[in-house]
């Protein structure tokens, strides 16, 4: 079994900062982590190894400290890893990204599955995994928390979760799966799998080593532009009832009765 896990390294969500001048995401002095989503791709990807056998490539994109985030796979049971990195990718949209992670996928060769988390959390778009396939030509099924393996007919069976229930999908393997939090729980690294992992050698693939059209990555190949971002003004409404007990139940009650909260 030959698996390929994708790993985006991502802001810490709990300490993004926006600037409010540029309206751009302040990433100086923002520890970087695995996309959530992305982790439990990766434990499945080793429970599936551990059950069946086979290895695990993890495939990230991004900047040369993204290796981290490679390395922190590694240790967690992924065999190796390979970083797609180029400032020719820079500026990149879901479209132009797909397109170059389908290009080093087709690099790496044969493969059974491809895992994904369902999202990014610097993005939240969820776009990627589903486009990968696309181009790819394989079947896809999204929103995963649940996967049986038929090894012998190279089948795989999964259930989607949906807003009222889930989908139980069966495809034909090689497939990309893209994952959510239901699906399991990530474990830690442990001391072995850290040692192995700080010794690892992790390549580093431009856009020329995936032979990759110049016209179709990066800005250039991105039709999606994002004019600004923003964070919302935060508007407080409150009203602040100071004095005797019995004086402030009744004003809250009064002001209860104002609103329509209360009603005789």
């Amino acid at each position: 079994m030959k698996i390929i896990v994708l790993v985006k390294q991502v802001p810490d969500t709990t300490q993004v900062k926006i600037d409010p001048k540029t309206n751009t995401l302040i990433r100086q002095g923002v520890p970087s982590i695995i996309n959530p989503d992305d982790k439990f791709a990766l434990e499945e990807g080793i429970r599936i190894k551990e059950k069946y056998g086979g290895t695990i490539t993890i495939l990230s994109m991004g900047p040369p400290q993204a290796k981290d985030a490679i390395t922190e796979g590694i240790a967690m049971g992924a065999d190796d890893g390979i970083l797609l990195s180029d400032r020719n990718f820079a500026g990149a949209d879901t479209w132009a990204t797909s397109y170059s992670l389908a290009m080093a996928i087709t690099k790496i060769g044969e493969f059974d599955i491809i895992l994904a988390g369902r999202q990014a959390t610097d993005g939240d778009t969820a776009q990627i995994g589903p486009q990968i396939a696309e181009a790819l030509k394989i079947p896809q099924v999204t929103y995963v928390f649940n996967i049986a393996i038929n090894e012998a007919e190279k089948l795989l069976q999964a259930k989607r979760a949906m807003e009222d229930g889930y989908e139980l999908i069966e495809v034909p393997m090689p497939c990309l799966l893209t994952c959510i939090k239901e699906l399991n729980e990530p474990r830690y690294p442990p001391i072995s799998g850290i040692q192995r992992a700080v010794q690892a050698d992790i390549p580093v693939w431009s856009a020329a080593d995936v032979d990759a059209d110049p016209e179709k990555i990066g800005l250039k190949g991105s039709p999606t532009i994002v004019a600004r971002s923003f964070t919302p003004e935060q508007v407080c409404r409150g009203d602040c009832i100071q004095g005797a007990c019995e004086d402030v139940v009744t004003q809250l009650m009064n002001k209860l009765h104002e609103i329509n909260i209360l009603k005789e």
